[in-house]
């Protein structure tokens, strides 16, 4: 997230790979990592920000992942990062999109219904 000049928060939304869908940065658990720090490196390998990660969830919500032969239900919990800068170069730079959004605004163009939702209520730290 970061602010705009009229101090309201903005979210930076990314495409999924296949179906380029509007989404937040998220992936797996990592092993040896805690939640929020997964969070923070989905944020930099997804999204190419790096930042000062909160350690609480500020919301959750469930959907469901599709693959290549099955879905799973997961239940995603979100992390703000408040974004300190942007890399030239990241991991997924050539896989995805990304773009800022006001909140109201990235709540309209995110798929899942249950993330819009969060978005709309979210309380950020």
């Amino acid at each position: 997230m970061r602010f705009a000049p009229d101090g309201s928060a903005e979210i930076l939304l990314v495409t999924t790979r296949t179906t380029k869908r509007w989404t937040i940065p998220k992936g797996w658990p990592i092993k040896g990592l805690k939640a929020h720090e997964a969070a923070a490196r989905e944020a930099q390998e997804e999204a190419g920000v790096v930042g000062k990660i909160c350690k609480k969830s500020v919301g959750k919500y469930l959907y469901w992942k599709r693959l290549a032969d099955q879905s799973i239900l997961c239940n995603v919990k979100l992390y703000p990062l408040k974004v300190e800068r942007s890399l030239d170069v990241w991991r997924e730079r050539d896989e995805r999109q990304q773009q800022w959004f006001s909140l109201s605004e990235a709540a309209d163009m995110v798929g899942e219904p249950g993330l819009s939702a969060t978005l709309r209520s979210l309380k950020l730290c």
